[in-house]
């Protein structure tokens, strides 16, 4: 490296060459599409299929029947069949709310008042003109009035208030009468955020008005009796408690995204009506406010528990809402959240602390205890004992709101899918995470698979786009629909020319353990498998097909029986069959990839044995930006690339080999250039794809040939 010098000085120049050679790191497939749960375009990788479920959920009831995504089906086979890791990319219809999350309040007690107190009024007793009226003031009060018996009782409620006969002996019905009467009024369409959290109950002699829930805001109404005797004999405030005041002390969220976290509701035996195994409740235990605390316990349960048989999915004891404190609520359970941004196409973050829960984040911390332990060691109690979360499960036992359902089309599933309804969802859909995957740097995989999307579509040329701009994977992309015919898959195939793609033909049959039933599926479902379970059976420069890696033990039936003259049109037209032979069921039979031009490169085993070779050289050669350009780091480069590629040799990947990076390519110039300058010469093996055996028949007593 050439140094421009402006002054007098000592230059030193390091070359680090105590660098180890680490074994290349394992890639996997990514898969993209929609899923019942999991965060919108935030690509997230998993290494089991239950991982995968925990965050992306399995089935979903659409109209009176349940069904499964083609992704859940892929992400089944790639993993039944070694798949190590998998990058899933939910997708959505549309951007609108998707940083919209489902939340939940938790709240502290800040502060008590009087029975029936309110936001917006005070209670009053007081004579109005001619009556003597009890009065929860407040906006758009419905008027209960009281007349006498030597009352003319109006015809008709001409003034919008409600009367009432009030004596005698028919006190008693009056009151019933009454008690239903505000009950009703008090729970109506007009009333059901104002009124419905004060009750009417009766005795022989009163009407006793009672908060039914503590702590909320109730809008006012009035009572005229006429009198006050009246008034006093008829009205008493009774029954319930203090109502209190209460503020968020901090917020969850979710870290799925939708609808289907919400299950705010109505709440039975303490079980929630929308509760469902895809969403979670909390619940706050064990709060120490005495001198020794400041701490208490968040508990996360499944959606459809109750209470007296709960199903704990996390337990977070002892957390402080102290943000100095090793326990801070959000360090130990984290407030990080990944977004896509919309308009960059990329994924943002919110937050400080990792994520440690499985399901929630802490979006905010609105009451912080700051500096709460004195230089006693003690919880300042009198600061801020009242700002710990009350215990419970707060409003509608623990549950969350606020997640939005997603904007899609009316789902086509499996068979029935459409260029521009594929599972309800488009093509412009598909193509955000293309673009999002297109980011070679920030996520590594060898395998693209978008299950539904075809040549057919207006998605494939995105699809190839991704990864010939990637240059490190190849994109499985399924031939057409379910309807397809052979003569159809070989003219969608001559539209595109990639040795980055390969398609394959007919769609199979899948028995799907989540659905209990067989489902039609596109044959890219299953074709990820089949390259798991190649890799770990030879290696990525195997062919994947034939009958010893290409079989599909899962499949129940391929949706077309395949001849021999139906292969030979598909393979001459570049689409690998997917034939049935019997006693064998259904296997991979080609491995061709869609690039038209007959080289090297248009065989998949060919174009993977690259992907492999450039992912471990680039690694190599990555860790030698900005070394020295000197003979110490090319023999470091190749001291590091020869061994992998002539253990590649003895794999059966390469015929021969050479690597030169040395004087002849790195010349002065190049050097002046800041450039450092490798060649590689390879000689890719060759599968046997067309076996031909001659049979010549010979006289009796006749010798064979040597």
């Amino acid at each position: 490296m050439s140094e421009v010098i402006l002054s007098p000085g000592v230059f030193q120049n390091e070359t680090d060459q105590s660098l180890y050679t680490q074994a290349p790191a394992a890639l996997g497939a990514a898969i993209v599409g929609p899923t019942v749960s999991g965060r919108p375009f935030v690509p997230t990788f998993v290494t089991t299929y239950n991982q995968y479920l925990s965050i992306f959920g399995d089935i979903f009831k659409s109209g009176s029947y349940y069904h499964e995504y083609f992704t859940s089906q892929t992400a089944r086979e790639y993993f039944s069949n070694g798949g190590q890791s998998l990058l899933v990319t939910r997708i959505i219809s549309g951007s609108s709310n998707i940083d919209t999350y489902a939340q939940a309040n938790v709240t502290t007690q800040t502060s008590t008042g009087d029975k029936f107190a309110t936001g917006s009024g005070t209670i009053v007793a007081a004579s109005v003109a001619a009556n003597n009226e009890f009065r929860i003031l407040g906006s758009g009060y419905p008027l209960f009035r009281f007349i006498s018996a030597a009352t003319p009782i109006p015809a008709n409620d001409v003034d919008g208030n409600l009367y009432y006969f009030a004596s005698g002996s028919t006190l008693q019905a009056t009151l019933d009468n009454l008690t239903g009467s505000i009950n009703g009024a008090l729970s109506g369409s007009a009333a059901s955020s104002s009124y419905n959290l004060i009750q009417a109950t009766n005795t022989a002699t009163t009407i006793i008005l009672s908060g039914s829930v503590a702590g909320t805001t109730v809008n006012g109404f009035a009572f005229q009796t006429g009198s006050a005797s009246t008034f006093s004999t008829l009205f008493t405030l009774g029954g319930g408690t203090n109502t209190t005041t209460q503020a968020t002390s901090f917020t969850l969220e979710t870290l799925a995204w939708g609808n289907q976290m919400n299950n705010t509701s109505s709440m039975s035996a303490g079980a929630l009506a929308s509760g469902s195994a895809q969403n979670v409740r909390w619940e706050v235990t064990n709060v120490n406010t005495g001198s020794a605390g400041g701490t208490f316990t968040l508990v996360i349960r499944r959606g459809d528990d109750n209470q007296s048989q709960k199903n704990i999915l996390e337990t977070w004891a002892n957390v402080s809402l102290d943000p100095q404190l090793p326990n801070y609520i959000s360090r130990v359970i984290g407030d990080l959240k990944p977004k896509y941004n919309v308009t960059e196409g990329r994924v943002d973050f919110d937050g400080t602390f990792t994520n440690k829960s499985l399901y929630v984040r802490v979006k905010e911390v609105v009451t912080p205890n700051v500096d709460s332990i004195d230089n006693n060691g003690n919880f300042k109690t009198g600061s801020y004992a009242s700002t710990l979360p009350l215990v419970g499960s707060g409003s509608y036992g623990g549950s969350f709101s606020g997640g939005v359902a997603d904007t899609n089309l009316p789902k086509l599933m499996n068979e029935n899918i459409i260029t521009t309804n594929i599972q309800g969802f488009t093509t412009d859909d598909y193509n955000r995470a293309f673009t999002l995957l297109s980011n070679k740097d920030e996520y590594r995989f060898n395998v693209l698979l978008a299950p539904g999307v075809t040549l057919s579509g207006a998605s494939a040329d995105n699809m190839i786009a991704c990864v010939e701009g990637r240059g490190d994977a190849i994109a499985i992309i399924d031939n057409g629909v379910y309807s397809t015919s052979v003569n159809a898959a070989v003219e969608n195939a001559s539209g595109a020319s990639s040795n980055y793609a390969a398609t394959y033909f007919p769609w199979v049959q899948l028995f799907s353990t989540n659905l209990g039933k067989v489902v039609w599926c596109p044959p890219s479902t299953v074709v990820g498998g089949v390259l798991a379970f190649n890799d770990q059976v030879g290696a990525e420069w195997f062919a994947p097909a034939g009958l010893n890696r290409g079989g599909i033990p899962s499949v129940v039936r391929a949706a077309i029986r395949l001849s021999q003259s139906n292969r030979d049109t598909l393979y001459t037209g570049n689409v690998n069959p997917l034939a049935t032979f019997p006693g064998t069921g259904v296997c991979v039979w080609g491995q061709k990839t869609l690039q038209r031009k007959p080289t090297a490169l248009d065989r998949v085993n060919v174009r993977r044995l690259l992907i492999a070779l450039k992912d471990f050289i680039g690694g190599v050669a990555r860790n030698l930006v900005f070394e020295q350009n000197t003979t110490v780091t090319r023999n470091t480069f190749l001291s590091q690339v020869n061994p992998y590629l002539e253990q590649v040799t003895q794999q059966q990947g390469l015929f021969a080999y050479r690597v030169v990076m040395d004087d002849t390519n790195n010349t002065p110039d190049v050097i002046d250039r800041n450039q450092l300058v490798g060649q590689i010469f390879i000689q890719p093996t060759k599968t046997a794809e067309f076996i031909i055996l001659n049979f010549n028949l010979t006289p009796t007593g006749a010798e064979f040939p040597a």
